[in-house]
């Protein structure tokens, strides 16, 4: 007797032919770009012929790759094709086996994907260390590294459970998108938790939960008018990777004849993509170089590996509704492949946003890879790339430490290379994310200075973001390690004696940050003057740095004193934007101040004025 297993295949032919997996598992109809390929892979697939009958479905031609085991079968989903299950014949000699395939309805067109924007506030978490929701998936059969609090480098427990838990807390907060780092599968033995070292991209880490799980996530923030943001990663891939340990072709990864194991260290200079003056060799050792001897560094100069994680990024964004990505480590990617991945994305959803971790420090290099860019149109290139994050804004904050003046110089010496930029208002500003010093750290745990630089984030131009706990002045500091600034929450663990996600659960000064954090939020999410606006600013004077939002039918006016002392501001020099006005409404304290001439300022302050006539 005949076992008949699912895809009505006999244990007779599933011994003949071996199938182990296909990916992507399932596409839709409707795609603007007709072509999908199919990566199939199992034990000498490359032999079998594959044919399939369906309206509006063709295989227009199929690759094979030195490594038997795997066959890549290109599809062409015409218009006329409908959602359904069709039947893939794998054929080789006699014996042969049928694999059912299926094509999904499109909920949307790609059109109507719209992106984060500057209307947003991002909230960065680490996903490990936020909230811990099902302790029962605190460590997997499926997976290496147990759970384990006590190190701070091992994994903690939290969860796509935590996050939506707690997601009632984001929003009243005031936040409206949500970033988490990496949350697919990195089955690494030790030091999983932070995700960048991914072992399975079409599948959610069991640790933090299923696939349904984060389709769940990004329901539940649809529903309070929030939007998820997935972390890209398309340099490197985790070495315990089904597929780097059965690598279907040499060039899938660079590997180095005078490295062990292929391994040598990517020398990490991004400016070698631009550099008219580079060595070919340096070039190549910061983008064919390896992250770490874990991640294998990804080729994307193989069309065959582009096309995988297009498709990749493209099933996900369906299959979760995504409002944007964020790409790890952008400018250590082939710059060609990566160029490519970005527009067929774009092409397919011209409304989206994808952000990309460009860490320089300088604004002409960092412009170089937004979309449109005209320090890159130079040299006849263009990355298609929407947004960037201000490293440079991020490398000034540590300003409001100085008592000089000259720190907020270099602020104001940020804003004055806005020109560069093609689009001002799509670049992502923070003052720490989960590689730096968490802010209040680098500002020595001082409240006041926590709202100085918090008040400059969420009032200048550009999309900001704030990692989490810095709402409630969590500190960490990265000479200490990565396990430092990425603590977890207060309250996110059963066991946690304090539970900073309630009121009632935090202490005096954590609820000092909330406030501020919560009022600035809150009332930023209906400035289109604070999206959109223009801003005028004017040199530093005496500590002080004064700069104004504004748009035709409303003017900010924000006043940051950095001195330890009170002031008095004197606004002679600021009449170009203040004529007409004649008091304005303090965003912060909610008093009016009906003397424009002459505006008093606390020590260390920010003082936001919504100007009326």
């Amino acid at each position: 007797m005949l076992l008949v297993l699912s895809n009505g295949v006999t244990s007779a032919q599933k011994q003949q032919i071996d199938i182990q997996r296909v990916e992507p598992a399932f596409w839709w109809v409707g795609m603007k770009n007709p072509e999908l390929q199919l990566l199939v892979y199992g034990k000498d697939i490359a032999t079998a012929v594959a044919t399939l009958q369906y309206e509006g479905v063709e295989i227009t031609r199929t690759e094979k790759t030195e490594n038997p085991n795997y066959q890549f079968i290109y599809l062409t989903i015409n218009n006329t094709a409908k959602p359904g299950k069709f039947p893939i014949t794998f054929q080789v000699g006699k014996k042969k086996r049928v694999f059912t395939y299926e094509l999904k309805q499109r909920e949307k067109a790609g059109e109507e994907y719209k992106g984060f924007t500057s209307s947003d506030v991002i909230y960065l978490i680490m996903p490990d260390r936020f909230a811990n929701g099902n302790p029962a998936n605190d460590s997997h059969p499926e997976t290496s590294e147990e759970g384990n609090r006590d190190n701070a480098n091992g994994r903690h427990g939290g969860d796509i459970d935590g996050i939506i838990k707690n997601l009632d807390y984001l929003h009243d907060l005031g936040v409206t998108s949500l970033w988490s780092t990496p949350l697919l599968e990195d089955n690494e033995p030790a030091y999983s938790y932070h995700g960048y070292a991914q072992t399975n991209y079409y599948k959610i880490d069991p640790r933090y939960g299923t696939n349904n799980d984060y389709k769940r996530l990004a329901d539940e923030l649809h529903k309070r008018n929030m939007k998820l943001i997935l972390d890209y990663v398309t340099n490197h891939w985790g070495i315990s990777h089904w597929m780097i340990k059965d690598i279907p072709e040499k060039s899938w990864i660079h590997s180095w004849a005078d490295g062990k194991n292929g391994f040598k260290r990517s020398n990490y200079a991004m400016t070698t993509h631009f550099d008219i003056n580079a060595s070919q060799s340096d070039a190549d050792g910061c983008m064919n170089g390896w992250f770490d001897t874990s991640m294998p560094d990804i080729n994307q100069s193989n069309p065959k590996v582009v096309d995988y994680m297009v498709q990749n990024a493209i099933w996900w964004i369906e299959y979760a509704k995504l409002d944007g990505l964020r790409v790890d480590t952008y400018p250590y990617n082939d710059k060609k492949g990566i160029t490519e991945w970005t527009k067929r994305i774009m092409d397919e959803y011209p409304n989206f946003n994808i952000v990309g971790e460009v860490w320089m420090h300088d604004q002409a290099q960092m412009s170089y890879w937004q979309k449109d860019s005209k320090i890159s149109a130079i040299e006849g290139f263009n990355s298609y790339l929407p947004s960037i994050m201000d490293f440079t804004l991020h490398d000034a904050i540590g300003a409001f430490n100085e008592d000089s003046g000259h720190g907020l110089f270099r602020i104001y010496e940020n804003f004055t290379n806005d020109f560069l930029y093609p689009d001002i208002n799509n670049i992502m500003t923070f003052a720490g994310n989960h590689d730096t010093n968490r802010i209040n750290q680098t500002l020595n745990g001082d409240l006041d200075k926590y709202k100085l630089a918090t008040a400059l984030i969420l009032t200048c131009r550009g999309i900001p973001q704030l990692y989490y706990g810095d709402e409630i002045g969590m500190m960490g500091s990265k000479s200490v390690g990565d396990g430092d600034i990425r603590r977890d929450f207060p309250g996110g663990w059963s066991e946690d004696k304090q539970n900073a996600f309630n009121t009632e659960g935090r202490t005096q000064e954590q609820q000092a940050y909330y406030d501020f954090t919560h009022k600035l939020l809150n009332w930023r999410k209906e400035k289109e003057v604070i999206h959109t606006g223009k801003t005028m600013h004017y040199l530093p004077f005496e500590n002080e740095y004064v700069y104004f939002r504004y748009n035709e039918s409303e003017t900010v006016m924000v006043i940051l004193n950095n001195n330890k002392e009170a002031k008095t501001l004197d606004t002679k020099r600021f009449t170009e934007r203040l004529t007409g006005y004649t008091s304005g409404k303090n965003i912060v304290t909610n008093e009016t101040v009906t003397n424009l001439q002459n505006i008093s300022l606390p020590a260390k302050s920010a003082t936001i004025l919504e100007l009326k006539k």
